[in-house]
């Protein structure tokens, strides 16, 4: 396996467009973890490897524990996860699966745990890792 081409290299200004989403992220006032969980699982939910390998390697030096990145693939089923984890899980899920459309339930249920703002900043996350994704798989970026 090698990557197929360097986006990065050979269009920077529309890779630099991506990143800059990326740093107005990183500026927001999502905590780490939900940054963290929100990258993983849409990154399993896509099949990025490469942000997969990238992710869980961040939440784990952000101080994540190693029960919850295992049980990430099937949150519903434990108690491992608070109402606004759960909340922006679902929505990571819904909004990284679009074609099936996000689901009235799952927004309000994010709404009422969550303030406007910072939903709005979860959802702009949730976009951003989905185009990084998309990148990762398109291109063939292979773990390190």
């Amino acid at each position: 396996m090698k990557t197929r081409i360097h986006i990065d290299k050979v269009e920077p200004a529309g890779y630099n467009a991506i990143l800059g989403l990326e740093k107005f992220i990183e500026s927001t006032s999502l905590t780490r973890t939900h940054k963290e969980l929100i990258k993983i699982r849409a990154s399993q939910i896509n099949g990025c490897a490469f942000c997969i390998n990238m992710h869980t390697k961040d939440a784990r030096k952000a101080g994540e524990t190693e029960q919850r990145i295992y049980a990430l693939n099937a949150w519903r089923d434990t108690p491992f996860f608070t109402d606004e984890e759960r909340a922006i899980l679902a929505l990571t899920e819904e909004i990284t699966l679009i074609s099936n459309h996000v689901k009235d339930e799952t927004y309000e249920a994010a709404a009422k745990v969550l303030d406007e703002k910072y939903l709005a900043q979860v959802i702009l996350a949730i976009i951003t890792i989905n185009a990084w994704n998309r990148i990762g798989i398109a291109t063939n970026l292979i773990p390190a």
